[in-house]
């Protein structure tokens, strides 16, 4: 009877992590549309043009009194979203530690940003202040959900498998958002024939990313499992619990070490995301099709992309793929500020080398914290992480504002965003990987 048992018991944890890994990579499934078809697709060029038409007569809209060129105002909110996820999130990393509930709090984050987004169904004429609101919820509640979803990676993946989780978990990021892609590609481009205007064609691909978000949400929500709280003090508000988050990184120097490298150089991959499509219809005057198209491309191409960087990190491990990749991003992004006006054949090359590193460069990023995160503080220092990840990086938006406010060039705005992956690349070239794995009370993988 006990030989059974200890064979039974094994069998059913393992078959019970399988669950709830497949049913983890559907909320990437979910929310990716998020990221592709209203971030990086279709809002930045559309608030843009809605900002415009409200503009007077120098290009200014005037939010709360203050003046802001209508091309900086989507750069803005990106920002403002992002310090809004800064004072929420190390809050909700706490309580879901302190609780053990983390499933509510993702349920609560994940239909936030699925209305706010199913809400841009409404953006229309010069209400651009109704399209900055939303943006900011939705930015933020996407923000707060995946520091919740990545928070299950180290309880649902044993060490050696982090980085093929990771990675898998990425792939269904992407293939979702092409498929999506695809179908808004069909929409916007034969958008006569359903007999719709160019604008409500937009804004229904807008509003059907947050209905797929909301729909498929429900997957993860039924297979993933609560876990044990762990015992702690009574969590503090917003920036407070932040500092005690920092405070206590301070006895893992080199976690903390890694986490402002990340910091760095995702601050650049984020900007990169939110802000190219803007660069390509306003710089280079490229119709809305191809900026779907290339989108689309980057998306098919970073779910083999994230494949095989998962599979070179088993040959020589997740922080050199990284290194490799940072030097790829350092390449791909200066060739970017050359590209010639009108050219959509170019504009394809660099979405081809845009694909090829982006999914692998944030999936093993993902996998690599995991293992630096000391046991039962999860969610907290996945609270932090997400602020590199989909919440601090508000200086690169903010950065590429401000430098199109005062020279009224997007080229001079994407070539400064090459220093972000340049650092980035020197900070995390001198952590010692090993060493900061053990020192957090973690077993050290073969190859890491």
């Amino acid at each position: 009877m006990g030989t059974d048992t200890l064979r039974t018991e094994p069998a059913d944890e393992t078959a019970g992590l399988r669950r709830e890994q497949r049913g983890w990579y559907v909320y990437d499934w979910a929310c990716s549309v998020y990221s592709t078809s209203v971030l990086t697709v279709f809002l930045g060029p559309y608030l843009t043009s809605v900002a415009e038409r409200a503009a007077d007569g120098d290009g200014y809209v005037h939010p709360l009194g203050i003046p802001v060129r209508a091309g900086s105002f989507f750069a803005y909110s990106v920002s403002l979203s992002v310090i809004l996820a800064v004072v929420v999130m190390p809050l909700v990393g706490s309580a879901a530690d302190r609780t053990g509930r983390k499933k509510p709090l993702l349920a609560a984050a994940a239909y936030t940003g699925a209305a706010a987004t199913t809400g841009m169904f409404f953006l229309d004429g010069d209400r651009y202040l109704l399209g900055g609101a939303l943006l900011i919820a939705a930015n933020a509640a996407q923000s707060v959900g995946m520091m919740l979803y990545n928070s299950y990676l180290p309880q649902i993946a044993p060490p050696e498998q982090r980085d093929a989780v990771s990675s898998r978990g990425w792939a269904f990021g992407y293939a979702a958002g092409s498929l999506v892609l695809v179908a808004d590609l069909v929409l916007y481009s034969a958008h006569d024939s359903f007999g719709l205007s160019e604008t409500a064609a937009v804004r229904i691909c807008l509003a059907s990313a947050g209905l797929w978000w909301g729909a498929f949400t429900l997957v993860p929500l039924r297979r993933l499992r609560d876990r044990h709280a762990r015992v702690t003090d009574a969590t503090a508000p917003g920036l407070r619990q932040l500092a005690t988050t920092v405070r206590d990184m301070r006895r893992h120097p080199l976690t903390l070490a890694f986490l402002l490298a990340y910091l760095v150089y995702n601050d650049g991959i984020q900007t990169v995301i939110s802000q190219a499509s803007v660069y390509g219809s306003e710089e280079l005057g490229l119709g809305q099709s191809t900026l779907i198209v290339a989108v689309l491309l980057v998306q098919v191409l970073a779910v083999a992309g994230a494949l095989a960087m998962g599979r070179l990190a088993r040959t020589y491990g997740a922080q050199r793929t990284i290194l490799g990749s940072l030097v790829a991003w350092t390449v791909t992004l200066a060739a970017g500020y050359f590209l010639p006006a009108r050219a959509p054949v170019w504009f394809f090359v660099l979405a081809v080398g845009i694909g090829l590193v982006l999914g692998g460069s944030q999936a093993l990023s993902r996998s690599l914290f995991s293992h630096l995160v000391p046991p039962g503080k999860e969610a907290e220092y996945f609270s932090a992480y997400e602020m590199s990840d989909r919440g601090m990086s508000w200086l690169g938006p903010l950065l590429f504002g401000v430098t199109y406010q005062l020279t009224g060039s997007y080229r001079s705005a994407i070539v400064s965003l090459v220093a972000f992956f340049v650092i980035g690349f020197l900070l995390l070239a001198r952590v010692p990987v090993r060493r900061a794995i053990g020192e957090a009370g973690n077993p050290v993988p073969e190859k890491i």
